[in-house]
């Protein structure tokens, strides 16, 4: 198995630790994740002196059924406009094992391997990506463009190999948009970069994550300091943890499903 409940990462068991390295030795990136409850997200942007104005706006729209048939099979389909820049797809599969990726995949430039960890776990995830226009991505989730479009023609192969046999690009549902404040900072006193996300929901709920990517080699280092510096600041590293994804596809699959049907 590649994902990991556990108690934190610098205290896995034996099992869960040799697990870990070897995901983590076979990976591209280590990205470090962070999610703080509503309640303590005010007092955390005061604290890290963030300022929301010098964020960048983001758009995402996820690619699915109803039933969320690709979730399921460990595949995300998504589409992001970036305020002032290029958008961008992808093709994500989670959980892998880098050593088990075919060798075309694995070689592949425009195919990344990261492990994804935070308090609570851990997950390895392979993720071909693409550029795409934010004018075209409107265009695609508006019907002005068939969604397939969007995708390059090794993504679409990519998402063939391990989607379901009967589900079409175009013929997914559209779950979005999520609004998205994206913010990368360099606090004096940490001399790591961090990001800080906001995801804004359209019920009103929002999920803040703090993260920090490093090298593998650097993984272990890097999560240790991390977590001395936000526990200096009284940032509380226990709370349980929230996926930012599988939060949007829940909300959008339950309004599709709620959704009455056309006259």
């Amino acid at each position: 198995m590649t994902t990991r409940t556990t108690s934190r990462l610098t205290e896995l068991s034996g099992d869960d630790l040799a697990t870990l390295l070897e995901l983590i030795g076979g990976a591209d990136s280590v990205e470090l994740k962070l999610t703080l409850p509503e309640g303590a997200q005010r007092s955390a942007v005061a604290t890290l002196g963030l300022d929301p104005l010098e964020a960048q706006i983001r758009q995402v729209f996820f690619f699915d059924t109803p039933d969320l048939v690709l979730n399921g099979s460990g595949v995300a389909v998504r589409a992001r406009r970036i305020q002032g820049g290029k958008g961008d797809t992808v093709v994500k599969l989670r959980p892998v094992v880098p050593d088990e990726l075919p060798d075309d995949v694995r070689r592949a430039q425009a195919v990344g391997v990261e492990v994804d960890a935070m308090p609570g776990g851990y997950v390895c995830s392979a993720s071909m990506k693409a550029t795409a226009s934010n004018l075209d991505i409107r265009e695609a989730v508006t019907g002005a463009r068939p969604v397939r479009k969007l995708f390059s023609k090794d993504q679409r192969t990519f998402l063939g190999a391990h989607a379901p046999k009967d589900v079409d690009l175009d013929e997914l549902s559209i779950l979005g948009p999520i609004f998205v404040l994206k913010l990368k900072f360099r606090p004096r006193e940490y001399q790591q970069k961090l990001v800080a996300e906001m995801w804004l929901y359209p019920d009103g709920s929002r999920i803040f994550e703090l993260s920090t990517k490093c090298l593998p080699k650097e993984a272990f280092q890097v999560a240790v300091e991390a977590r001395a510096y936000l526990e200096s600041l009284g940032i509380d590293l226990s709370a349980e943890q929230q996926t930012k994804t599988k939060a949007a596809l829940d909300f959008f699959a339950a309004e599709l499903r709620d959704r009455p049907p056309a006259a």
